[in-house]
């Protein structure tokens, strides 16, 4: 029987992400019961993820109505397209800006004069201080050169007179308009003559195509018209989800996005299911429908071959569909799923990975009316977001998961709440961005913030008993092994017993400082109430020490930042602690 005088340490690595599936006492030790703005890190430990920042300070402008939402974004070429409302826009290469040449007070509409309108459309919006206006036309004649037919928008701040020499600034260009009651803009990146190129399809309207210059040009079959999505196969341009034909693709002869003549390799497919998603991948597109999975393989009209991948698993929502870690992922009726391909052709495995955070995809997937995904490469990631119109963004929950040697680690993200989607790799760094429901486009991994507003990290532990239940443990002190990226502002928390109000509940201990640099397992952590405080930077992997008080038969520990620390990683604990009685 152990010394009940001398002192147990037990230490656990930060490892096994967020489980929810299992009762506490048969978790393991470094598994969470609540990862909340965390990520299970690729170096290991769980890292309190980045924020993010708009991408364009100016709003989309507005089309019609001041509640649209962005519906559309994507990265092409050095620019970012962002889709609202009726309307197509491109970020401008560099911000466009003059000033105010004549003291104005707007009331709501009319002329803005001002020092040159040299590089602003003929018509469009622009920012002055943090207000949005419209314009319908510019006269670079006259002296000073003026803006014409300028309204206050219906996004912006209440009205106030715009001083002399204060700033006007045009990021969005307009790119393509006349497009009616657009739903969702999805596209497709391709090349099939040596030239980029972009298609959007957006549920109503046809299919319109950019060039590297941004031209646009509409697919011209009405054929397309109205269809939800678009992919790339094998050099034919396929298109789906059209609400008359829903279980039809149609695909464009080889080579040209909008050909459609039989004679020149076009041609259409049927399934025997509603369409909900295509995905090219490992040279086969999947077609991904509501209660089955289809795949179709070859090269041309001669030899297109669809076959049943499932015919008793679907896909909820195309817009969860990512290519990650080697597989194909996906939202299916009973949580997040993959697709496995061998070497062999037809040789398909499917498996649920989401059974350890399934109860937040059960109230998810009943709750939601839409869904959008990212993948982070650089971190093995995969992002899915719960999104509905209704909702506020402070309750707008997440998952990440994270592909670690041994499977899948999961946690969840609070705040984000994206209306649209895009991550694309450039000169070797990912770059992730979401449209909002306020018209902004926003860049993940930025930042220590959501756009200014608090994210806060939690972290919870399992109940730890130490293997018995039943003998009281006098703890004594917690070892905390970390990685702060700079000075961070958090709380260290311990408690007893499942957290019952009746057992001991010692104050926070702080993790905030900025004094003095800790070094690795000299630092003598701060004690609750104290003023003295550390920054732990000094070692990469900082060991600090934290002296702590109560007892109990089992023991919680939680971590709470203030939400806007910068990202630290959690890599492990140990606890030392005297036994005491049994019950």
């Amino acid at each position: 029987m152990p010394d009940s005088s001398q002192v147990q340490p037990v230490a656990f690595n930060c490892e096994g992400g967020l489980v929810l599936n299992r009762s506490s006492f048969l978790m393991q030790p470094g598994e969470a019961l609540v990862l909340e703005n965390f990520e299970p890190d690729v170096e290991g430990g769980y890292r309190r993820i980045n924020g993010h920042r708009k991408y364009i300070n100016q709003i989309v402008p507005v089309t019609s109505a001041d509640s649209e939402k962005a519906i559309g974004v994507a990265t092409f070429g050095s620019k970012v397209i962002a889709c609202r409302g009726e309307k197509i826009f491109s970020s401008t290469s560099a911000e466009i800006t003059s000033s105010i040449a004549i003291n104005t007070a707007m009331t709501g509409s009319g002329t803005i004069n001002v020092d040159s309108v040299v590089g602003f459309a003929t018509s469009g919006a622009f920012q002055i201080n943090s207000e949005l206006f419209t314009y319908t036309g510019v006269d670079a004649a006259s002296s000073p050169n003026e803006f014409t037919g300028v309204t206050r928008a219906r996004e912006g701040t209440s009205a106030a007179a715009h001083a002399l020499n204060d700033v006007i600034s045009a990021n969005w260009t307009e790119i393509d308009t006349g497009r009616t009651n657009a739903a969702k803009y999805r596209f497709e990146r391709f090349n099939f003559d040596g030239n980029e190129k972009i298609v959007f399809v957006d549920e109503v309207n046809a299919p319109v195509v950019f060039n590297l210059a941004l031209s646009a040009t509409n697919v011209s079959t009405s054929s397309v018209a109205g269809t939800k999505f678009v992919a790339s196969y094998k050099d034919h341009m396929f298109y789906a989800g059209k609400s008359t034909t829903p279980q039809e693709v149609v695909f464009s002869a080889p080579f040209n996005e909008d050909d459609f003549t039989s004679g020149d390799g076009a041609g259409s497919i049927r399934v025997d299911d509603t369409i909900t998603g295509l995905k090219v991948f490992r040279d086969s597109l999947f077609i991904f429908c509501e209660n089955r999975i289809f795949k179709l393989t070859g090269s041309s009209t001669s030899n297109f071959s669809v076959v049943p991948v499932t015919r008793n698993i679907g896909c909820i929502n195309g817009d969860t569909i990512q290519e990650f870690g080697g597989d194909l992922v996906f939202l299916g009726p009973d949580g997040l799923r993959t697709i496995a391909g061998t070497q062999n052709i037809g040789d398909t495995e499917l498996g649920t990975i989401s059974r350890n955070v399934q109860s937040i995809f059960d109230a998810n997937i009943k709750d939601s009316a839409s869904f959008e995904s990212v993948v982070i490469q650089d971190k093995t990631q995969y992002r899915i977001f719960f999104t509905k119109d209704n909702k506020a963004a402070n309750t707008t929950r997440g998952i990440i998961c994270v592909m670690r040697q041994d499977g899948f680690e999961f946690s969840e993200i609070r705040g984000i709440r994206p209306s649209c989607t895009d991550t694309v790799v450039q000169s070797g760094n990912v770059l992730v961005l979401h449209g909002d429901f306020s018209g902004f486009i926003h860049r993940q991994e930025k930042g220590n913030t959501f756009d200014g507003t608090p994210m806060l990290g939690k972290y919870r532990s399992t109940d730890l008993s130490f293997g018995d239940t039943g003998i009281r443990k006098h703890m004594q002190r917690v070892i905390i092994n970390y990685k702060p990226e700079s000075a961070i502002d958090a709380d260290l928390l311990v408690r007893y017993d499942n957290e019952n109000a009746d057992s001991p509940r010692p104050a926070a201990y702080p993790l905030d400082s900025t004094v003095v640099a800790a070094q690795f397992g000299s630092a003598v952590f701060s004690t609750a109430g104290s003023a003295v405080r550390f920054v732990f930077g000094g070692a990469s992997q900082p060991l600090v020490r934290q002296s702590v008080e109560g007892s109990g038969f089992s023991v919680v520990l939680r971590i709470n930042d203030g939400g806007e620390s910068a990202p630290y990683s959690l890599k492990g604990f140990q606890l030392e602690y005297q036994l005491g009685a049994r019950r």
